[in-house]
């Protein structure tokens, strides 16, 4: 058997294996993922080069292109990290740190998910009893929903250092602080999303249920609650993302101590550009998964009540 037979057909399996994934779901994704890594590496490039020929010129250094290339990615406080640095930088902040060490990525991250889950479960408990008012009270209707809707046009970082204040004022410390800011992101996408959901049955529905003496009660658990399921998720995965967003602003204030926030906030003070995005990209792949528990207990409970598509 010849050299060329041998490698044909493992190059046919290449191929074949390449043009199944792009043929599938995940070949968008991969080209689109492609394109971010090499119009962030160009990036890098473009934005770093301009230091690195300062360093070369102070230093009479003669320099090629491919040299200015390799030397722009590799610095230690670079303007755009290239991705390898901040996959480095995660592996040694999450798998060569303690977790209960105040420079593990990991220890950061459970501060701020504990911070997010308090604030997405009382924005979420908050954000249904208000849709519930306002849908079985028309007074509420007209008086709170437009407040609900102006609140959210406020800045969040021009109100985060009030909430910390004034409750650190009262005695309030801790988590809780925290927790409130990421319920005043939260509890709006649950309450609009509720509100629809709650509104969304047809009236030939209620007047069917009306017809067999069914009470406002009756009304509320067997048809319009089961009906505003599918809305109170769709507003429970926007609502976990901008949890985590308000966790972090929350924790901005604090004078970075713990989280993912004061993360951000140390690497800034110290022009640890690195951390930095390796503290995004961390806060980005928390959302990630936040979202889709989220997305998987909506498929769990929309089968559980007949309701999956």
């Amino acid at each position: 058997m010849t050299t060329d037979a041998l490698i044909s057909p493992g190059i046919a399996g290449g191929q074949g294996l390449w043009s199944r994934l792009m043929s599938g779901k995940t070949g968008p994704v991969l080209v689109i993922v492609m394109a971010i890594i090499a119009i962030w590496y160009f990036s890098a490039v473009m934005l770093n080069s301009p230091f690195q020929k300062e360093i070369y010129k102070r230093n009479n250094v003669e320099w090629t292109t491919s040299q200015l290339v390799r030397d722009t990615l590799a610095q230690e406080r670079p303007v755009l990290p290239a991705p390898d640095q901040v996959i480095v930088e995660l592996y040694k902040t999450t798998i060569l740190k303690k977790i209960t060490s105040k420079r593990s990525l990991v220890y950061h991250s459970w501060i701020t998910l504990s911070t997010t889950l308090l604030g997405f479960i009382i924005g979420t408990v908050l954000g249904i009893l208000l849709a519930v008012g306002i849908v079985h009270n028309r007074s509420l209707d007209k008086s709170l929903m437009p407040w609900i809707i102006s609140s959210q046009t406020i800045p969040i970082l021009a109100i985060a250092p009030m909430i910390i204040v004034v409750l650190n004022a009262i005695g309030i410390q801790g988590i809780l602080p925290k927790a409130f800011i990421a319920t005043y992101l939260s509890f709006f996408p649950i309450t609009v999303g509720i509100v629809k959901g709650l509104r969304s049955p047809e009236v030939i529905h209620l007047d069917l249920m009306r017809t067999y003496n069914a009470s406002n009660w009756d009304l509320f658990w067997k048809l319009r609650w089961p009906s505003s399921v599918p809305y109170l998720f769709t507003g429970m995965k926007v609502a976990i993302a901008t949890s985590l967003v308000g966790a972090i602003v929350g924790e901005l204030p604090t004078g970075a101590v713990e989280g993912l926030g004061a993360r951000l906030l140390a690497g800034s003070y110290y022009g640890q550009t690195i951390q930095i995005w390796s503290a995004l990209i961390a806060a980005a792949l928390l959302a990630a998964g936040l979202v889709s528990l989220v997305g998987i207990s909506n498929k769990i409970v929309l089968k559980k009540m007949g309701m999956a598509q």
